[in-house]
């Protein structure tokens, strides 16, 4: 018995080849050395890009007066980003500006999350840094736009640098700090929130089902086995837990994004 456990723990020690970071930045397999290659995340963001807008579009397309099963899903969808996200934070008359585009935020960052534990992608197309960053770079195009649109460059940096009610003396600290949320911390937030929410929990999700796979095919002594049907509960949980983070970072994206333009906006008094 004791020789047993020692195999097994020889063969714990030896282990199941572990996913890494790596395995989020794959090698190119088209067009490599070249600035259209294509590695297996872009082909996920493109596929899962070409099958949200046939989706959309056949139902557009398709739609009717009295809308079916399919077409009333998609129009819960629309309004729901619409009535608890864009007019909850912004009101009607603001938000009617801003309901395309943060449909758009919420709508592709929902499939591209979720692509991490469709079988066959198996990687959350915004689990690299490049997209979450260019959303929020977006995010914060419209910030600017919408500020000097409505108040003028110079008061709305004046209002973004030095806000109201603050002792003179404490703009010397403050000020700084307001201008460096302003360019670099917030949108530095939002990519990174979404990034690292969507590597950690693939990251872990992977580790649990490589853990199953060593335990109860790769193991040499059995008596190790019963570990994979604890490793396979924790990967069916966290499978579950990614699609509930998945709908959840899609959701926090888009309301942050439509917090922040409505900042940008004057006070109503």
């Amino acid at each position: 018995m004791i020789s047993a456990l020692g195999e097994g723990i020889m063969t714990i020690a030896d282990g199941p080849e572990m996913p890494s970071i790596n395995d989020f930045l794959p090698d190119p397999f088209v067009f490599q050395g070249t600035p259209f290659a294509i590695n297996r995340i872009i082909l996920v963001r493109i596929l899962a890009t070409v099958i949200m807008l046939l989706v959309l579009g056949i139902t557009a397309s398709r739609a009717k007066l009295i809308p079916g099963r399919w077409q009333g899903a998609v129009e819960w969808l629309i309004e729901f980003v619409r009535d608890n996200i864009v007019y909850q934070v912004m009101g009607e008359l603001r938000g009617k500006r801003y309901v395309p585009m943060i449909t758009t935020v919420f709508c592709t960052l929902l499939v591209f999350n979720l692509c991490g534990i469709i079988p066959g992608f198996n990687i959350a197309a915004s689990a690299s840094i490049t997209l979450p960053l260019v959303f929020a770079m977006w995010c914060f195009c419209q910030y600017w736009i919408a500020g000097i649109r409505e108040k003028g460059l110079g008061h709305f940096l004046r209002d973004e640098i030095f806000p109201k009610g603050v002792p003179a003396p404490i703009y010397i600290l403050l000020s700084p700090i307001q201008l460096l949320e302003l360019l670099i911390i917030r949108p530095f937030s939002l990519t990174i929130r979404l990034f690292a929410n969507m590597v950690s929990g693939h990251l872990i999700l992977a580790l649990c089902l490589s853990a199953t796979q060593f335990f109860l095919v790769d193991v040499v002594n059995k008596l190790m086995m019963p570990f994979g049907i604890i490793t396979f509960a924790a990967g069916m949980f966290m499978f579950l837990f990614e699609a509930l983070v998945a709908c959840l970072q899609a959701y926090i994206f888009a309301i942050l994004t439509t917090a922040y333009i409505n900042m940008s906006y004057p006070e109503i008094d």
